[in-house]
Protein backbone atom coordinates (compact mmCIF):
# COMPACT_ATOMS: atom_id res chain seq x y z
CA UNK A 1 0.00 0.00 0.00
CA UNK A 2 1.09 3.16 -0.77
CA UNK A 3 -0.08 6.15 0.76
CA UNK A 4 0.69 10.12 0.33
CA UNK A 5 2.52 11.71 3.24
CA UNK A 6 1.22 14.78 2.67
CA UNK A 7 -2.87 13.55 3.06
CA UNK A 8 -2.00 11.91 5.91
CA UNK A 9 -0.54 14.93 7.38
CA UNK A 10 -3.78 17.06 6.05
CA UNK A 11 -5.77 13.64 7.89
CA UNK A 12 -3.80 14.44 11.25
CA UNK A 13 -4.89 18.09 11.35
CA UNK A 14 -8.33 17.43 10.34
CA UNK A 15 -8.52 15.10 13.42
CA UNK A 16 -6.55 17.67 15.93
CA UNK A 17 -9.05 19.80 14.88
CA UNK A 18 -12.22 18.17 14.58
CA UNK A 19 -11.67 14.27 16.09
CA UNK A 20 -11.37 11.31 14.27
CA UNK A 21 -14.67 9.94 15.31
CA UNK A 22 -13.00 6.58 15.63
CA UNK A 23 -14.46 4.60 18.54
CA UNK A 24 -13.43 1.22 20.03
CA UNK A 25 -15.84 -0.59 17.84
CA UNK A 26 -13.54 0.60 14.65
CA UNK A 27 -9.95 -0.80 15.88
CA UNK A 28 -11.01 -4.54 16.47
CA UNK A 29 -9.15 -6.29 14.33
CA UNK A 30 -5.62 -7.50 13.39
CA UNK A 31 -3.71 -4.80 12.39
CA UNK A 32 -0.86 -5.68 10.08
CA UNK A 33 2.00 -2.33 10.02
CA UNK A 34 2.88 -1.59 6.52
CA UNK A 35 4.70 1.78 6.36
CA UNK A 36 6.61 4.06 9.51
CA UNK A 37 7.58 7.68 8.69
CA UNK A 38 9.84 8.29 11.39
CA UNK A 39 9.79 11.48 13.40
CA UNK A 40 10.13 14.82 11.11
CA UNK A 41 10.41 12.77 8.16
CA UNK A 42 8.17 12.50 5.05
CA UNK A 43 9.80 9.98 3.45
CA UNK A 44 8.85 6.29 4.84
CA UNK A 45 11.35 4.68 6.21
CA UNK A 46 11.50 1.67 3.59
CA UNK A 47 13.92 -0.88 5.46
CA UNK A 48 11.96 -0.76 8.88
CA UNK A 49 8.72 -1.20 6.93
CA UNK A 50 9.52 -3.88 5.06
CA UNK A 51 11.58 -5.60 8.22
CA UNK A 52 8.62 -5.53 10.21
CA UNK A 53 5.83 -6.73 7.59
CA UNK A 54 8.54 -9.68 7.18
CA UNK A 55 8.26 -10.86 10.73
CA UNK A 56 4.35 -10.38 10.73
CA UNK A 57 4.34 -7.17 12.96
CA UNK A 58 0.62 -7.02 14.01
CA UNK A 59 -1.23 -5.00 16.53
CA UNK A 60 -4.02 -7.06 17.69
CA UNK A 61 -7.18 -5.08 19.42
CA UNK A 62 -9.93 -6.84 20.93
CA UNK A 63 -13.02 -5.82 23.01
CA UNK A 64 -11.84 -6.01 27.24
CA UNK A 65 -13.90 -5.90 30.17
CA UNK A 66 -16.05 -2.82 29.91
CA UNK A 67 -15.08 0.06 28.16
CA UNK A 68 -11.39 -0.91 27.58
CA UNK A 69 -9.48 -2.88 24.71
CA UNK A 70 -6.78 -5.73 25.06
CA UNK A 71 -4.18 -5.19 22.84
CA UNK A 72 -1.40 -7.91 21.96
CA UNK A 73 2.04 -6.66 20.36
CA UNK A 74 3.67 -9.45 18.13
CA UNK A 75 6.03 -10.20 15.80
CA UNK A 76 6.74 -13.79 14.33
CA UNK A 77 9.81 -15.85 12.56
CA UNK A 78 9.50 -18.79 11.38
CA UNK A 79 7.38 -20.61 14.84
CA UNK A 80 9.22 -17.66 16.80
CA UNK A 81 6.88 -15.25 18.50
CA UNK A 82 7.40 -12.63 20.71
CA UNK A 83 4.36 -10.82 21.91
CA UNK A 84 3.26 -8.13 24.36
CA UNK A 85 -0.19 -7.84 25.91
CA UNK A 86 -2.14 -5.77 28.19
CA UNK A 87 -4.85 -3.27 28.18
CA UNK A 88 -5.61 -0.32 26.50
CA UNK A 89 -8.21 2.40 26.36
CA UNK A 90 -9.79 5.52 23.99
CA UNK A 91 -9.15 8.82 25.63
CA UNK A 92 -10.54 12.24 24.06
CA UNK A 93 -11.59 13.65 21.01
CA UNK A 94 -9.12 12.32 18.67
CA UNK A 95 -8.88 10.15 20.30
CA UNK A 96 -5.55 8.85 21.93
CA UNK A 97 -5.43 4.86 22.03
CA UNK A 98 -3.42 5.21 25.75
CA UNK A 99 -2.42 1.43 26.80
CA UNK A 100 0.08 -0.56 29.22
CA UNK A 101 1.60 -3.64 28.38
CA UNK A 102 2.08 -5.94 31.72
CA UNK A 103 3.44 -9.20 30.08
CA UNK A 104 6.08 -10.14 27.60
CA UNK A 105 5.97 -13.64 26.26
CA UNK A 106 8.37 -16.05 23.88
CA UNK A 107 6.59 -19.09 22.16
CA UNK A 108 7.82 -21.68 19.90
CA UNK A 109 4.70 -22.81 18.29
CA UNK A 110 2.24 -23.39 21.04
CA UNK A 111 5.45 -24.08 23.71
CA UNK A 112 5.98 -21.05 25.90
CA UNK A 113 9.61 -20.61 26.31
CA UNK A 114 9.51 -17.33 28.18
CA UNK A 115 6.60 -15.23 30.29
CA UNK A 116 7.46 -12.28 32.09
CA UNK A 117 5.19 -9.53 34.05
CA UNK A 118 6.02 -5.87 32.73
CA UNK A 119 6.86 -3.30 35.20
CA UNK A 120 4.28 -0.35 34.84
CA UNK A 121 5.39 2.51 32.73
CA UNK A 122 5.93 5.78 34.98
CA UNK A 123 3.11 8.12 35.44
CA UNK A 124 2.75 10.28 32.04
CA UNK A 125 5.35 8.69 30.31
CA UNK A 126 2.46 5.65 29.35
CA UNK A 127 2.71 4.96 25.24
CA UNK A 128 -0.26 5.71 22.92
CA UNK A 129 -1.36 6.23 19.50
CA UNK A 130 -2.69 9.30 18.14
CA UNK A 131 -5.40 7.95 15.99
CA UNK A 132 -6.08 10.20 13.01
CA UNK A 133 -7.92 7.93 10.76
CA UNK A 134 -9.38 4.55 10.19
CA UNK A 135 -11.18 3.83 6.71
CA UNK A 136 -13.84 1.01 5.42
CA UNK A 137 -10.69 0.01 3.10
CA UNK A 138 -9.30 -1.16 5.77
CA UNK A 139 -6.47 0.90 6.85
CA UNK A 140 -5.53 3.11 9.96
CA UNK A 141 -2.86 5.98 10.35
CA UNK A 142 -1.26 7.23 13.70
CA UNK A 143 1.05 9.11 15.44
CA UNK A 144 3.16 7.20 18.31
CA UNK A 145 4.05 8.60 21.68
CA UNK A 146 7.70 9.15 19.82
CA UNK A 147 6.49 11.05 16.77
CA UNK A 148 6.61 8.70 14.39
CA UNK A 149 3.77 8.60 11.96
CA UNK A 150 2.66 4.36 11.14
CA UNK A 151 0.25 3.21 8.59
CA UNK A 152 -1.58 -0.27 9.36
CA UNK A 153 -3.75 -2.40 7.12
CA UNK A 154 -6.15 -4.66 8.41
CA UNK A 155 -5.48 -8.25 7.69
CA UNK A 156 -7.61 -10.15 5.19
CA UNK A 157 -9.42 -12.26 7.42
CA UNK A 158 -10.43 -9.86 9.73
CA UNK A 159 -11.13 -7.18 6.91
CA UNK A 160 -14.10 -9.97 5.72
CA UNK A 161 -15.67 -10.37 9.32
CA UNK A 162 -14.79 -6.58 10.39
CA UNK A 163 -16.81 -4.61 7.77
CA UNK A 164 -17.68 -1.23 9.23
CA UNK A 165 -20.15 0.54 7.35
CA UNK A 166 -20.74 3.37 9.51
CA UNK A 167 -17.76 4.87 8.60
CA UNK A 168 -17.49 7.41 4.99
CA UNK A 169 -14.77 7.80 3.15
CA UNK A 170 -13.67 10.73 5.62
CA UNK A 171 -13.59 8.53 8.40
CA UNK A 172 -15.87 9.98 10.18
CA UNK A 173 -19.30 8.30 11.23
CA UNK A 174 -22.84 8.27 9.90
CA UNK A 175 -22.94 10.62 6.80
CA UNK A 176 -19.72 12.32 6.94
CA UNK A 177 -21.39 15.32 8.40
Amino acid sequence: MNMDHSALLDLEKQARRAGSGLTASNLVGCWQLNTIWPKGQTKASVLNGWLLRRIGACLEISNGSGDRLQLRNAVNLSGLTLQFTGPGELNGRQPLLKFRFEQVELLLGRLTLLKRELPSPEEGREPFFALISRRPEGWLVARGRGGGLALWTLRDSDAARTSHPELSSNGEGGDGA
